[in-house]
């Protein structure tokens, strides 16, 4: 089970179908164990088969007691054309008691769901969260900012947009440098006396050459197979591995622009609400 796990979660963005298929088999392993559940959910969103992954969500939500997907769930409604259901599933959870990068993956769906009902101000209001910082990224900010970019640009702001837009790929940018590390973005050298910045360069070189030659010390983690027998006994519904969430990262963007657009219509390949 952990096997098929491991492979669905591997394989999601370059294979939806494959990934579905060993979420599937995870399932008639161990139906009701809700990660499995989970697993089945999100492969069938990103194949775009939202009527299953709605099913597969609520069985997850209701085995865990957790509403940490509930952006996929209103993604997923508004997959299905229905945008009223989405805001109304929306309203039935507790903002403030959600995880940062959930509350803020619902953000953006419902902002979505605003614009599937031409309610482009709306949809603009739903992204005015305090995580809306332009100068400071985490991991969900270049999703955060691109849809606030997408909206103002349906509103004819153009140059708004464009302001977000920037600050959506500063922020992806900045994030591409390290992992579980708050990232400030900043000109080193600007208060430094032009004949100290040579020695700062050459310090930071010598750094570099340190870090290249480090080996590679972080150990594989490896789930232990799950055989045991709690087969499809459930509804029959294959189960897919939800993709972990971690800390946020963080990294400030440094100039303080203005940022990104929630709207899109949802794909067949996970974001979060997206």
């Amino acid at each position: 089970m952990a096997r098929h796990l491991a492979m669905a979660a591997r394989l999601i963005e370059e294979d939806p179908e494959l990934a579905h298929q060993h979420a599937l088999a995870a399932s008639r392993r161990a139906g009701r164990v809700a990660v499995v559940r989970e697993s089945v959910a999100i492969t069938a969103y990103a194949m775009g088969d939202f009527a299953l992954a709605l099913r597969e969500l609520r069985t997850y939500r209701r085995i865990s007691g957790n509403d940490d997907q509930i952006a996929l769930i209103v993604d997923s409604e508004r997959g299905m054309g229905r945008p009223d259901k989405a805001l109304e599933e929306a309203r039935t959870v507790d903002r403030a008691a959600l995880p940062t990068a959930t509350r803020v993956a619902l953000a953006i769906a419902m902002s979505g769901a605003r614009l599937d009902r031409g309610e482009t101000e709306l949809a603009l209001g739903e992204l005015e969260i305090p995580e809306l910082d332009p100068d400071v990224a985490f991991d969900w900010s270049p999703a955060l900012f691109s849809a606030r970019a997408a909206v103002l640009e349906d509103l004819g702001r153009s140059e708004e947009a464009e302001f977000w837009q920037e600050r959506a790929e500063v922020a992806s940018a900045a994030l591409g440098h390290g992992e579980d590390d708050e990232i400030v973005i900043e000109d080193v050298f600007e208060d430094l006396p032009d004949d100290e910045r040579g020695d700062a360069a050459d310090d930071d070189a010598d750094a570099d050459a340190v870090d290249d030659g480090a080996p590679d010390t972080t150990p594989e983690t490896g789930a232990p197979d799950d055989d045991a027998g709690a087969d499809a006994a459930d509804d029959g519904a294959p189960d897919a591995p939800a993709p972990e969430t971690g800390s946020p990262e963080a990294a400030d963007t440094g100039d303080g622009s203005e940022g990104p657009s929630a709207g899109e219509e949802p794909t067949s390949s996970q974001e979060s609400a997206e």
